[in-house]
């Protein structure tokens, strides 16, 4: 591989959850809608991405961007498969890669999110995966489906 071309690839490292919580005997699953893109997704973010952050383990990266993002706490139950994908952003092609945790809702409020999300809901199981607007969200979906 040439210089030019390493220089146009670049790795990235996320994480982030799926927070589900029962009410009235249904289950209900946290999507949010991107502000930039508008997309539905589940919550996540860079792992180290900022100084105060350098030394956060995927999990506690998790947690942190569930709540910055959707302004939900979740406590993290298990980990799903990693998720991976590229992308091209400004010139530079990024393979992407998104750890995700299946997380019981333990509190917050959902109408204190970022700017980031311009919507946070609580969507029932069953149109969770219409819902979605990535095929990476609906893969990792499908995987945590069998766990809840």
């Amino acid at each position: 591989m040439t210089n030019s071309l390493q220089s146009k690839v670049k790795f990235e490292f996320s994480a982030g959850g799926i927070v589900f919580k029962k009410e009235n005997n249904q289950i209900f699953i946290l999507v949010s809608q991107h502000s930039q893109h508008h997309g539905w997704v589940f919550p996540k973010g860079l792992i180290g991405d900022k100084e105060e952050f350098k030394h956060q383990t995927k999990e506690e990266t998790a947690i942190r961007e569930v709540k910055e993002e959707t302004g939900a706490d979740g406590e993290i139950l298990e980990a799903l498969d990693p998720v991976q994908y590229w992308y091209i952003f400004e010139g530079v092609k990024i393979k992407k890669t998104v750890y995700y945790f299946l997380m019981k809702y333990v509190g917050g409020d959902i109408t204190k999110h970022d700017f980031e999300m311009e919507n946070v809901e609580w969507v029932p199981m069953d149109k969770v995966e219409e819902k979605l607007t990535y095929k990476s969200d609906k893969q990792v979906w499908g995987k945590a489906l069998q766990r809840i």
